[in-house]
């Protein structure tokens, strides 16, 4: 038998090694990888019963694949598609809520002036009967205004109380002096003395500080539910560029050309792909922080010293025993105008009215009960409104489980920061930094500027909207359609907003991660759901 030399050994050695590879990969089925294709409603034609050569693939590793030319085609159009949905989804779960929790509360504030005004009306009637009947058009007035205020937003709350208690303070001059007669001119003397006089005690200076916290707090609430459901909307429709599409393929469906199809993404690679995707939306993070910030205030006051039903429930009462301060100080307060005003022209005897002492005004109410809480159509009470608020704005970040930390740490780089300006570093995506996206850049503002209204109602002081109705489609504030407006938005007039600093804006880049603060991020809302709790297959 003849020897073999040893590079004649050698050369049969690496045929047979060959032959043997090239047995295995031809051996190895995609049947799973196939499976699961049809499953998505793709043509089976496309995929191969066995791994081939992979030369044809442009976004996916090359060598032996069960991926042919058209399952990758189609595999990048289906993660383009899986990834709007998934963030159209989880956006439009938080768009749900806010939309749910202002319709609530627009209900709840609606339905509580309406029982107000339906108390008084009642306890009205039965106490001074035809006496209030001749004049209940003052009250009702009261009543519209307020309700405008809420809908509207165009009522100066302290001129209106003003205007209420001077004309109270006319009517009730003229029952209490109904021996004499009163010109208009004279009556408008009269008025000029309600803050001098104080006929009415301190009930109008508490009442108004009360109605005008009380109120601007409760529209600008709901105006934030508003803002927040409609900012969501609009930054919940995504289109990825070819740069994210071609990270999507990589992500969820290169490693099914491979064979693997459990492999889920690590967690700093799958964050680095969905801030590079985002990262435009990335950018609302700041301001948006901000915005949930404010709202809580303003629901920490609603939910305290700004309590709408603590001033509303117990109006009937107070404007009642404002009253019957000024019938007990009627003959001070009558002598004090006749020395301003100059005496009155007494009425001929056969015209004098009935006096006041009849009785009209001897009925006092029923003491006020806190606990006591309307019904409501939106079938709670305020607190336990604002109570549901706060659950919904923090979202806490699920951690990494064992599996994702042990992945985790063959991927070595870093997860980039949040917005458009940190993805100039973004390993996985390439972006363009320098086009900034005009809505989200509105919807910023429209953040900035709602903010600025919730820490001015937060402080008591009255918010300056500017309401407009050519773009109504039946919602606005309060929803409400009874002032020939009925506006769906607000126009933000932020000419007071429209810069910052340069230490500012230093000072807002440098907070985009501040230490404590829950991560209650539209940013997070919409893409760590994405990013942790979605099984990408």
């Amino acid at each position: 038998m003849a020897r073999l030399g040893l590079p004649a050994l050698l050369c049969t050695l690496a045929a047979l090694s060959a032959a043997l590879l090239a047995a295995e990969h031809k051996s190895k089925s995609c049947s799973e990888v196939l499976r699961l294709y049809v499953s998505k409603g793709f043509n089976k034609n496309d995929a191969p019963a066995y791994e081939i050569n992979g030369d044809h693939l442009k976004i996916c590793p090359q060598g032996y694949t069960c991926c042919s030319q058209e399952m990758e085609e189609k595999y990048s159009l289906q993660s383009k598609d899986d990834f709007k949905s998934v963030v159209n989804e989880q956006c439009n779960h938080l768009q749900a809520i806010f939309a749910s929790r202002y319709k609530k509360f627009d209900e709840f504030f609606k339905e509580l002036l309406e029982n107000a005004e339906k108390s008084l009306n009642d306890m009205f009637v039965k106490t001074y009967g035809r006496l209030y009947m001749q004049n209940s058009e003052l009250f009702k007035d009261l009543f519209v205004e307020l309700k405008r205020y809420y809908v509207v937003g165009n009522v100066n709350l302290e001129e209106m109380l003003n205007d209420f208690w001077a004309r109270l303070l006319e009517r009730m001059f003229r029952l209490v002096n109904s021996q004499y007669h009163f010109t208009d001119e004279y009556l408008e003397c009269v008025s000029k003395y309600t803050e001098q006089l104080k006929p009415f005690g301190d009930v109008p200076r508490k009442l108004k500080l009360q109605v005008t916290r009380a109120f601007v707090a409760a529209r600008t609430f709901a105006q934030g539910l508003a803002v927040a459901r409609d900012v969501v909307s609009k930054v919940s429709v995504v289109n990825p560029t070819a740069q994210c599409t071609h990270a999507l393929l990589k992500m969820t469906y290169c490693s099914h050309c491979r064979g693997l199809v459990s492999v889920k993404p690590c967690y700093n690679y799958c964050s680095n792909i969905m801030r590079g995707c985002l990262a435009n939306q990335g950018d609302l993070d700041f301001e948006w922080n901000n915005f949930i910030d404010a709202m809580l205030m303003v629901a920490e006051r609603l939910e305290g010293p700004f309590n709408i039903e603590s001033v509303m429930d117990p109006i009937d009462v107070k404007i009642s025993d404002a009253i019957m301060n000024m019938q007990e100080n009627s003959v001070q307060v009558s002598q004090k105008v006749f020395q301003g005003c100059g005496p009155p022209k007494p009425l001929p005897a056969g015209r004098i009215s009935r006096s006041i002492s009849e009785g009209a005004f001897s009925a006092r109410f029923r003491p006020y009960h806190p606990e006591e809480r309307p019904t409501t159509a939106a079938g709670t009470s305020l607190d336990r409104l604002e109570a549901q608020m706060n659950k919904t704005g923090p979202c806490s970040q699920k951690a990494p489980g064992k599996r994702e930390k042990q992945m985790s740490s063959a991927y070595l780089f870093a997860v980039t920061g949040n917005g458009l300006a940190n993805q100039g570093n973004n390993p996985e995506v390439q972006v363009d930094t320098s086009k900034p996206d005009m809505l989200i850049l509105r919807q910023i503002m429209a953040l900035r500027v709602m903010t600025s209204k919730m820490k001015n109602a937060y402080n008591g002081n009255d918010v300056d909207f500017i309401d407009i109705s050519d773009e109504s489609s039946g919602e606005g504030s309060g929803s409400g359609c009874e002032y020939q407006q009925c506006p769906s938005e607000f126009e933000y007039n932020a000419t007071d907003h429209a810069g910052k600093t340069a230490n500012e804006k230093k000072a807002a880049d440098s907070a985009g991660a501040r230490p404590g603060t829950q991560p209650y991020l539209l940013t997070v809302l919409c893409i760590l759901f994405v990013v942790v709790q979605r099984e990408w297959r």
